[in-house]
């Protein structure tokens, strides 16, 4: 079995914003699956079909809502515990995706990315884990040009949320 240790660059912004208003601005600018739309993703006949569909979906971000957890509740059950809130969102572009793991099959296992809101004692943080520090140790420069491309999306999401 091959073990490969990497270093990841976490992105961390703090906003003074209320948390409230710091996911509305998120929600503006990532977009929704339509209606049916992985029940339509599985009928598709054609990658044009499919791109149509994913383009239909994304946000002024480029990226698309897949999940939303929120690890804040956990805290909201303890009576004991301070409450907390959180918000992780699972996002991406399916497209963008392909770009990158044509040349760097590894990289579907990092996309769709994970955005992490939390409210915290200095204000609300904004974390992103970047795709182009998961991709560096494969050397490859065009899907490393994606994955910075993707990086500055949402990097620009989230400073337009914070500020």
């Amino acid at each position: 079995m091959k073990s490969t240790k990497i270093t990841i660059e976490r992105f961390d912004l703090v906003s003074k914003k209320s948390f409230e208003q710091v996911l509305f601005e998120l929600d503006k600018g990532i977009g929704r699956p339509i209606a049916n739309y992985f029940e339509r993703k599985a009928v598709t006949q054609s990658f044009e079909e499919y791109e149509g569909l994913v383009n239909g979906a994304i946000g002024t971000s480029d990226l698309v809502e897949f999940l939303r957890f929120d690890p804040g509740a956990v805290f909201r059950k303890d009576p004991a515990a301070k409450e907390l809130k959180m918000v992780r969102i699972i996002a991406g572009n399916p497209l963008l995706m392909k770009k990158m793991a044509e040349r760097v099959p590894d990289a579907a296992s990092y996309a769709p990315v994970t955005i992490l809101v939390s409210e915290r004692e200095d204000g609300v943080h904004l974390s992103y884990d970047t795709m182009s520090s998961y991709l560096a140790q494969y050397g490859d420069l065009p899907a490393l040009e994606v994955a910075r491309d993707l990086d500055e999306k949402v990097i620009s999401l989230l400073d337009h949320a914070a500020n």
